[in-house]
């Protein structure tokens, strides 16, 4: 494979990451409600929004997805149904679909604080969705400088270090206790006991903080990456496995394969590390061309090209 054809596959890689994360909170958003309770329905919103001139009766809806909270939830679905579109979209000199996803990831980071408040302020809720938090603003360094460059490869490091490290904590019930659902998932799947379940899952945990370690070691980080791609799919494809069942309507795939979908970046960021790093084996040392004769067509006037994080 060429440097440019592999270029190309790592970008696709990234949007396909940045598309899943976006269509599936977009579901979610339309057609379920977002997680967003926990900052609406206290006394602050209630008091701000009768300052605003608005009733209890218009901020709650009569049931019917009239109200004010029920308008906004559907709004901000079509804003991520938006950000997926623009992920396929996007080229390298489009600075106002680049600002748009900047303000997706934007959104995402309030989504993920609002899930970080439901869990009762559990830190590894908030660290584990860093790669949806961060997906976009991959793909955005990706098109602004290059899928080798320093900044998208260090953004797309710290990406997968809070996704398998807010795993691992949450694994290995450790600050906060493993969540009912991971040990639920767990037996069911594997049929297994809840106290076989748990050691599972502590292994698992030990695990993801051990790759988070091994990307930054040279010999590990291929066999991290390709360890993360794996797991990363496995916990993802977990949630419909568990949930589906063909007594369900449509199977069920309307209330859990968006969790499969929008946890898209837990698995194509360690894959697009792992091709990263395979290639720039292949071609020898990442670089980061300052200019190109297409730029300029005086070859004297190019730079060198700067040493890249490898």
């Amino acid at each position: 494979m060429s440097p440019s054809k592999s270029d190309n596959l790592l970008l696709i890689l990234l949007r396909l990451g940045a598309f899943g994360c976006f269509a599936g909170w977009a579901w979610v958003h339309l057609y379920w409600e977002g997680p967003y309770g926990v900052l609406l329905w206290q006394d602050a919103t209630f008091a701000l929004a009768d300052r605003l001139g608005v009733s209890w009766d218009e901020f709650v809806g009569s049931g019917a997805q009239d109200g004010l909270v029920q308008v906004w939830h559907h709004r901000i679905g079509w804003l991520y149904l938006i950000c997926a579109i623009l992920t396929l979209t996007v080229r390298t000199k489009s600075r106002i679909q680049m600002a748009g996803l900047i303000g997706g990831s934007g959104l995402l980071v309030i989504l993920s604080y609002a899930k970080y408040l439901s869990a009762r302020q559990q830190l590894p809720m908030f660290v584990e969705h860093g790669g949806q938090m961060l997906i976009p603003v991959i793909l955005v360094l990706a098109l602004a400088f290059g899928v080798r460059h320093r900044a998208t490869v260090i953004v797309a490091s710290v990406a997968f270090v809070m996704t398998f490290a807010g795993h691992g904590a949450y694994a290995l019930g450790f600050p906060c206790p493993t969540p009912a659902n991971f040990l639920g998932m767990t037996s069911v799947i594997l049929k297994v006991e809840a106290e076989t379940a748990r050691t599972i899952l502590h292994v698992a945990g030990a695990l993801d903080f051990l790759v988070c370690l091994g990307i930054f070691i040279r010999p590990l980080r291929k066999a991290s990456a390709l360890y993360a791609v794996i797991w990363g799919f496995l916990t993802a494809l977990a949630r419909p496995v568990a949930g589906m069942s063909l007594a369900l309507n449509y199977w069920g795939a309307d209330q859990y394969f968006h969790e499969l979908v929008l946890r898209a970046p837990h698995f194509m960021i360690p894959l697009y590390l792992l091709f990263l790093w395979r290639t720039s084996e292949a071609f020898g040392t990442l670089t980061v061309p300052a200019a190109t004769p297409e730029d300029n067509p005086d070859p004297q006037t190019c730079r060198p090209a700067a040493p890249l994080f490898n």
